[in-house]
């Protein structure tokens, strides 16, 4: 992108800038520069001018304000079906723990102690998490931080290190709860490896959030209570159920393409777009009312338990993290 604004700032051509595609009106053609080579040292990136925003406005939920987001690595080497991920970069490439801790100890300067880490998944390489977190007890900053991760790529020891450096929340990719299902959108992981990350989750006393999806292809609607039953079974501090959305570029996309289940509704989007634009759905088993209900359904039977409630009420901490909290909760039980 810098590239195209010194060109479009010097009136230069644009032939030369890889990732660019862009019409040629004097000979009426589409021209594609072909794909731009990934950055492979991040350390050499400068760090984001956070001085220049009005980055104290930024708070997230059971976070202290202000909170920042930070990527510490790029790339996704996993090959789920339904995620789009990969077609931005199928090579992880991970900054060094030392520049991580350097942008972090800049933060703290300007008064950031709280962090969303928003890697695709940050717990891919976990000497290199544990380095970081090393740096930061050593330093024994007062930070607090937010991951995602995967749970066949966390441990305990990787676990005792993230909450002494201070992570209050993980967020994992579960997707499902039926085997079947996990193996049909390639997720990579079991169910017994569920719940055994977020037992160790537990025992180091670090939220969890999971992430579930209803809505597959070849899901049936006793794969969907399966899902429901064990996002109970799980015993997750949060939970966010969402409606399977078929994206281009996913291999899932093209398939539904192929048998017909959906146009190539994001390529006519692309061509014409429109305000009320809805998002394509797998609507072979399912209409999207069908699948809100089960959504419906799904969180109130898990955010309505009298365990879960107490937790949420233990958690307070003042009147700001009460009224977010009940807020969220007014929304759950007027769905």
């Amino acid at each position: 992108f810098s590239q195209l604004i010194n060109c479009l700032d010097k009136k230069s051509p644009l032939d030369n800038i890889k990732g660019l595609a862009y019409f040629d009106k004097k000979n009426n053609i589409l021209i594609d520069n072909g794909p731009a080579e990934t950055i492979q040292d991040l350390d050499s990136l400068p760090f984001p001018a956070r001085e220049l925003t009005p980055y104290k406005r930024y708070s997230a939920l059971i976070m202290r304000s202000p909170v920042t987001s930070l990527f510490t690595s790029r790339g996704c080497p996993f090959r789920c079906k339904f995620c789009d991920r990969p077609a931005l970069g199928k090579i992880f490439r991970a900054r060094s723990a030392e520049n991580v801790f350097q942008e972090i100890k800049e933060c703290l300067k300007l008064g950031i102690k709280d962090f969303l880490i928003y890697d695709d998944t940050f717990t891919v390489d976990q000497q290199r998490v544990i380095d970081i977190c090393k740096k930061i007890i050593d330093a024994k900053l007062d930070i607090q931080f937010n991951i995602r991760a995967r749970v066949n790529t966390v441990n305990p020891e990787l676990l005792h290190y993230l909450k002494k450096a201070g992570c209050l929340t993980i967020h994992y990719g579960v997707e499902s709860g039926s085997e079947k299902i996990l193996k049909s959108i390639n997720k990579g992981i079991t169910l017994k490896q569920v719940k055994q990350a977020f037992a160790w989750t537990r025992k180091e006393k670090i939220q969890a959030l999971a992430y579930f999806m209803i809505g597959h292809p070849q899901e049936t609607e006793e794969d969907i209570k399966k899902t429901l039953k064990f996002i109970r079974s799980i015993d997750a501090d949060y939970v966010m159920i969402s409606i399977y959305t078929p994206f281009p570029r996913t291999e899932s996309y093209d398939l539904g393409i192929g048998q017909g289940v959906f146009p190539d509704v994001w390529l006519e989007l692309a061509k014409n777009p429109q305000m009320n634009f809805q998002m394509p759905i797998w609507g072979e088993c399912f209409s999207k009312e069908e699948l809100q209900n089960f959504m419906t359904k799904g969180y109130k039977a898990f955010y309505l338990r009298p365990k879960n409630i107490l937790r949420q009420i233990a958690a307070i901490r003042n009147l700001h993290d009460f009224m977010k909290r009940f807020r969220a909760g007014l929304k759950i039980i007027t769905k």
